[in-house]
């Protein structure tokens, strides 16, 4: 399966469902991560950002303004805006879906993948607290926690670390 320029091999997964597909009707308002992934134990939901993928046909506008995004990116990376308005609220509507179609029936792993290719390298401190503030908000978003903890982890992943957490389901660069 592909999404930016980044393919995977999801067949070892017991059933693997892309959930902000196109084409497909969802529930107007909701914002979806990129695949539910079942595995025997748990489900992992994958949300992935790649401000390394490259414009197709090498369209020159399009890659100063894919440029632009991956500094924008570089420059989001320290603060929480992102986390609260994109990540919390894609994690929340994809474990909401699940839960009401009674599919909240194992642990869930929430998965940020960031393709890094075209990066500067990322400083794993930068993105082990960038993951401490992920989860951090995922439990809590009001004045009070989540009683019920919907996701159980996450991981905060780039194009180099993923194979060590997942070497079942192999990436590849395509552009």
């Amino acid at each position: 399966m592909e999404e930016r320029g980044l393919d995977f091999d999801f067949s070892a997964a017991k059933h693997v469902e892309k959930l902000d597909e196109k084409g497909k009707k969802l529930p107007e308002g909701m914002m979806f991560v990129d695949f539910v992934l079942e595995e025997d134990e748990q489900l992992i939901m994958l949300e992935i950002k790649d401000p390394s993928c490259k414009a197709k046909g090498g369209d020159f506008k399009a890659e100063v303004a894919l440029q632009k995004q991956r500094d924008e990116f570089i420059k989001e990376l320290p603060k929480d805006t992102w986390i609260a308005q994109k990540l919390t609220p894609k994690a929340r509507d994809s474990y909401t879906y699940l839960h009401l179609m009674e599919r909240d029936t194992k642990p869930i792993i929430y998965v940020l993948l960031i393709g890094s290719e075209n990066l500067s390298p990322l400083d794993p401190a930068l993105l082990a607290a960038f993951k401490d503030r992920l989860l951090t908000r995922l439990r809590q978003e009001a004045d009070h926690p989540w009683i019920r903890r919907y996701v159980d982890d996450c991981l905060v992943l780039t194009e180099n670390t993923w194979p060590l957490a997942f070497p079942q389901y192999p990436l590849t660069r395509i552009y």
